[in-house]
C-alpha cells in the first residue's frame, strides 16, 4: 500500500523555525518528484517547494531563503525545513509525489499525504 506520512507540524512563534517530514511507504520515492504543498483557511492550496528525482530543488519565489527542501532517499523520506516562519505561513502542509518531473507537479499528483498543521503565532 502506497503511503505518505507527514509529520512536524506545530505551533511556533514568529521569526521560529520548523521541520517537517514525509515518509513514503508502498514505493520508491526517489524515483518520483517529491514535493510541498499548502492551505490556509479560506485560500487556495499553493505550491511550495519540490525536489525531483535527480534531486534538483525549486522553492515558490515569495519562500525562497526561508524555506529549504530535502531528502533522505535512504530513509524514503523528504523534508521541509522552514525558518523566519511568519503569521502567513500558517497553513495546512501537504507533501506530494508524481512520476515526472517537478513541472509535472504543477498539473497533476499521484500520491497526496495526509496535512500536518503548522500554526505560527505573532
Amino acid at each position: 500500500e502506497v503511503q505518505l506520512q507527514a509529520s512536524g507540524g506545530g505551533l511556533v512563534q514568529a521569526g521560529g523555525s520548523l521541520r517537517l517530514s514525509c515518509a513514503a511507504s508502498g514505493f520508491t520515492f526517489d524515483d518520483y518528484a517529491r514535493g510541498w504543498f499548502r492551505q490556509a483557511p479560506g485560500k487556495e492550496r499553493e505550491g511550495v517547494s519540490c525536489i525531483s528525482s535527480s534531486g534538483g530543488t525549486h522553492v515558490a519565489d515569495s519562500l525562497k531563503g526561508r524555506f529549504t527542501i530535502s531528502s533522505d532517499n535512504a530513509k524514503n523520506t523528504v523534508y521541509l525545513q522552514m525558518n523566519s516562519l511568519k503569521s502567513e505561513d500558517t497553513a495546512a502542509y501537504y507533501c506530494a509525489a508524481v512520476e515526472g518531473g517537478c513541472q509535472t507537479m504543477a498539473i497533476r499528483v499521484d500520491y497526496w499525504g495526509q496535512g500536518t498543521q503548522v500554526t505560527v503565532s505573532s
